[in-house]
């Protein structure tokens, strides 16, 4: 089966790694694309950033750049899972946004879409909300489940109210501590990190120097992938892979390079802030939606590098083609022309199945692949955006396996540091979170946020009273 087409990609791919085909976001390809004149004219300040992430990863203060190299996690990673007895059935991640959501799009990517029923089982309740959480608890066996808890700073309110609700669970029914708790937190410091220590738990480093959202190939991300026997070490061959590639000085050869030029100019230019993310995959939902948090929370900022009021930051959208198709394209094609679409594409389809030959209304399906379809599609509506002069890109993956996903996971990465760069703001910081939380502390009732618990009852007595 041959995927592909004018302006996208074509013919069967040699395993070089992703290929970038982003003639759909240039003038020549859609009437509204950037000019060869405007992409150039940001190759200087795409060498300056990328050498200053390179200078900032060489001097230690950026982690995720060197994290492919760190084989002694992985191997820690693979032993102890290695040792994991085959009594435990269940692995129940407790963690959100960046502690959650890499490892859940790692385990749906590379897992099976019906896993066999001997199979060991990954779960993340994720949200505070207890629905799915009580399900879990009401349903597995405590001494058949090991339990990860996963927090950098240790104090995420969300994760300490799981891990108190599951410790209670463990201990009700006699499973040990010390054999079905582990925990994945900062190596030195946090609320977790001195649990661990004073209960003698099995612990897990994340680097200091890595922020939630990058961390997916730390033990975050690495950890429930072994245990649910896939291939991480393969993942990280395939980020070291990108992460050479994305070292490239020259912009148009470089893969993060070509992809945070591209959403920063349609953003700049063009007024484009919303990016969609789309694969025409279904086991890389999980994938899009690790990238809305990757992007957003790391480019969306009030202030730049020097402190003046910027409040910029496009706004990430995930979409999975082809469901969204009856869903989001109306909105894409015929709605403000503020987006750009990067579709993800596999040369190599997870599984085939032929459609049926039969007379009648349907025959010209007949014969067709189900994944020919579904690339079908995926062309027809990258080239139907761009007839109306609406841009995208699509990054093709020769497949869906361990290497190429770890690909896939560094090239956003990568992306979202020089994109920073280029919108001169600090990509690796987080502010315009720490206000909630704050005041959550204080309705919570926490030491030390009192201020906070005063705060909310003055905002919520000045609120005006507008009802139905």
């Amino acid at each position: 089966m041959l995927l592909g087409g004018p302006g996208l990609y074509t013919g069967p791919m040699s395993d070089d790694g992703i290929r970038i085909d982003y003639a759909l976001a240039m003038e020549d390809g859609s009437s509204s694309g950037l000019t060869t004149a405007e992409l150039e004219a940001e190759a200087p300040a795409f060498e300056r950033g990328l050498r200053r992430v390179l200078a900032e990863a060489e001097g230690g203060r950026l982690g995720f750049w060197t994290l492919p190299d760190d084989h002694i996690d992985l191997e820690k990673v693979l032993a102890f899972a290695k040792k994991v007895p085959a009594t435990i059935r269940d692995v129940l991640v407790l963690g959100i946004g960046g502690s959650s959501l890499g490892g859940r799009a790692l385990v749906e990517a590379l897992g099976p879409a019906f896993p066999d029923p001997d199979a060991r089982r990954i779960h993340y309740p994720d949200n505070s909300d207890p629905w799915r959480l009580v399900g879990l608890l009401e349903n597995l066996d405590p001494k058949g489940t090991l339990v990860l808890v996963i927090s950098k700073s240790g104090g995420t309110v969300e994760t300490a109210a799981q891990l108190l609700v599951v410790r209670e669970w463990l201990n009700a029914a006699g499973a040990p501590m010390k054999d079905h708790l582990v925990a994945i937190t900062d190596p030195a410091k946090g609320l977790l990190r001195e649990l661990a220590d004073a209960e003698g738990l099995r612990s897990f480093d994340i680097p200091s120097n890595v922020g939630g959202r990058f961390s997916v190939l730390t033990p975050v991300g690495l950890l429930p992938g072994a245990l649910a026997g896939l291939d991480v070490a393969g993942l990280l061959a395939g980020a070291k892979a990108m992460r050479d590639r994305c070292a490239r000085t020259e912009l148009q050869a470089n893969p993060a390079g070509v992809v945070a030029a591209l959403h920063v100019l349609h953003h700049r230019l063009h007024g484009r802030p919303i990016h969609v993310m789309m694969p025409y995959a279904d086991a890389l939902r999980g994938y899009a939606n690790w990238f809305v948090q990757l992007w957003a929370e790391s480019l969306g900022k009030r202030v730049d590098r020097q402190d003046r009021v910027v409040e910029t930051g496009p706004t990430p959208l995930p979409a999975v083609g082809a469901t969204d198709q009856h869903a989001q394209v109306q909105l894409f094609m015929e709605g403000p022309r503020d987006k750009l679409i990067t579709f993800v594409a596999l040369a190599e389809p997870l599984a085939h199945r032929t459609i049926p030959k039969e007379e009648g209304p349907y025959a010209y399906l007949g014969g067709t692949d189900l994944a020919e379809l579904l690339d079908f599609e995926r062309r027809a509506t990258a080239l139907a955006l761009a007839r109306d002069g609406r841009p995208s890109l699509t990054l093709t993956l020769p497949r869906l396996d361990a290497h190429h996903l770890g690909e896939l996971f560094f090239l956003m990465e990568a992306a979202t540091a020089i994109a920073g760069e280029l919108y001169g703001i600090d990509a690796f910081d987080q502010p315009g979170v720490e206000l909630g939380k704050r005041l959550a502390y204080g309705l919570l009732g926490r030491e030390g946020y009192e201020d906070a618990a005063d705060e909310v009852q003055e905002l919520e007595r000045g609120l005006p009273s507008h009802r139905v």
